[in-house]
């Protein structure tokens, strides 16, 4: 199972850290996904987990950063400079069987956590 947490209503130029704690069957890559309303699910990070190698959709390069902590299971989203077009609810996801950027490979979703941004 997957917890994410830490989404809020924020202004632009913010902070924001999210969370996604994970349960049962932890050993392995977990990634974040994101929707605005309206939009499709697109890819934003992924962290594989024997690596650690980091993976980022190009269009957050530089402001996001994906980081887990193994000793409790949890994965990290921390965004800097936030932009009213980084409104989404946030997923995490967990146990990718292929594209890490594809929604449909990822086999554990968390249930998303909500992130406004005011202009």
């Amino acid at each position: 199972q997957l917890q994410a947490s830490g989404g809020g209503l924020v202004q632009a130029g913010d902070s924001l850290r999210l969370s996604c704690a994970a349960s049962g069957r932890t050993s392995i890559s977990m990634g974040w996904f994101r929707q605005a309303p309206g939009k499709e699910r697109e890819f934003v990070a992924a962290i594989a987990w024997r690596s650690g190698t980091t993976y980022y959709a190009d269009s957050v390069k530089g402001r996001f950063t994906i980081s887990r902590d193994n000793a409790k299971d949890t994965v990290y989203l921390q965004i800097i400079s936030l932009k009213p077009e980084d409104t989404a609810v946030y997923y995490c996801a967990a146990d990718p069987q292929g594209t890490y950027s594809s929604p449909k490979t990822w086999r554990s979703w968390g249930q998303g956590t909500l992130v406004t941004v005011s202009s």
